[in-house]
């Protein structure tokens, strides 16, 4: 399977293509979406030939955990990450966002405040607002070409109702992979002030050479009694749309809490989602992962030469994820001129900055996870959108 390979997905119920217009004001039919983060391209085989088998056995009855499913969490996280898990430990929900959204209805209260440090992921503070909560943000301090905590800022800006931090790691949008000791820092930082940790950890697979993600319990084990973890196949295998995500909770009264809401909930996993997983988490998956960040670094690489080419533009060098982060800041232009640009002239629905809090108001996100030709069109578009600036 080649990630080239066009695929056309308009008119396929698509959020991401077929919702571009109403969202952006980009038409599908001469647009390019660049914004939600999924990926343009087919998912691993070994996940295909699971969902065929399940088409040909025709039944689609309820499913449950099982020990495939489980076991194949339990070597992934072990093989790939290093982080050795029990079983007992996973628990599946409805995605990430769903995860965060339980997370903040079992351990806080409406108004309580949850920590978020930005730029960070906009569901986070959609979430913590939906749930009748309040946004406690912590901005990231740019330094050289990536970001760094300060922790002392930090703590200056909680008001005392805090009860959760919810953490992004690797971060999104910068693709920054965290430090041992930044996480044991973060984890520190949220036992002393009582802040259940919640680490969202959805882009740990995604990570390119000479970069090493470590899972927060690898570097604070010590915390784990105080510590959800969040992970999912979703990003790394473009399967998003089976919302099917984990919990991994090794504390057993914080688990059994999880355990409680969602079956008061009468949560179920999806049945293709736990054998899509299952097929995913394994050698043949593996393989196909490095073969994607392979293609991942090359577009990145296209993509950040041709962005850096147009005066005052930047986009941040990766270490992680597919999704380019760039700084308009150097053209002197408002957030609505570029944007306008950006929409009506390159016509490209990108992710804008400012949802993503305190940092963001002169960037915009741009989804890289799609085919080759797809990025330097991309690139053509926004060179002459800004042809200008020359």
């Amino acid at each position: 399977m080649s990630f080239n390979t066009p695929i056309d997905r308009r008119g396929t119920n698509s959020t991401k293509w077929d919702r571009m217009e109403k969202l952006y004001g980009v038409s599908p039919e001469d647009g390019l979406a660049m914004w939600t983060a999924d990926s343009d391209y087919q998912t691993a085989p070994c996940v295909i030939a699971a969902v065929k088998a399940a088409a040909d056995h025709g039944v689609f009855g309820y499913g449950f955990e099982d020990d495939a499913y489980l076991g194949a969490i339990k070597w992934w996280m072990q093989t790939r990450h290093g982080w050795s898990i029990e079983r007992d430990w996973i628990l599946t929900t409805q995605g990430l966002g769903n995860g965060i959204a339980l997370c903040l209805d079992v351990w806080t209260e409406p108004g309580d405040a949850a920590v978020i440090f930005t730029p960070v992921y906009h569901e986070f503070a959609v979430k913590i607002n939906k749930t009748g909560r309040v946004v406690t943000e912590c901005p990231l301090v740019r330094k050289d070409e990536t970001y760094v905590l300060d922790l002392d800022d930090a703590q200056s800006r909680l008001t005392g109702k805090e009860k959760m931090l919810i953490w992004c790691s690797p971060q999104n949008p910068s693709g920054r992979v965290w430090t041992a000791d930044e996480l044991r820092a973060v984890s520190a930082f949220a036992r002393k002030n009582g802040l259940m940790l919640i680490s969202d950890e959805i882009h740990h697979d995604l990570v390119y050479p000479g970069n090493t993600f470590v899972p927060m319990a690898v570097a604070a084990p010590q915390d784990a009694d105080n510590t959800v973890y969040l992970t999912a196949a979703s990003k790394t295998f473009n399967i998003a749309g089976q919302r099917t995500g984990n919990m991994i909770i090794a504390d057993p009264e914080l688990r059994a809490a999880m355990r409680k809401r969602l079956s008061t909930l009468d949560y179920g996993p999806s049945s293709l989602g736990i054998k899509m997983i299952t097929a995913a988490y394994s050698p043949e998956g593996a393989t196909w992962v490095d073969e994607q960040i392979a293609h991942l670094q090359s577009n990145c690489e296209i993509f950040n030469t041709g962005i850096n080419a147009i005066p005052g533009v930047w986009s941040m060098p990766l270490q992680s994820t597919y999704l380019a982060w760039v700084d308009f800041s150097g053209t002197g232009m408002t957030h609505e001129e570029v944007a306008r640009r950006i929409r009506d002239t390159a016509k490209i629905a990108v992710s804008q900055g400012p949802t993503f809090g305190t940092g963001g108001e002169t960037f915009m996100r741009f989804n890289l996870a799609t085919q080759r030709a797809t990025v330097e069109e991309a690139v053509r578009r926004m060179q002459d959108a800004f042809s200008d600036l020359q």
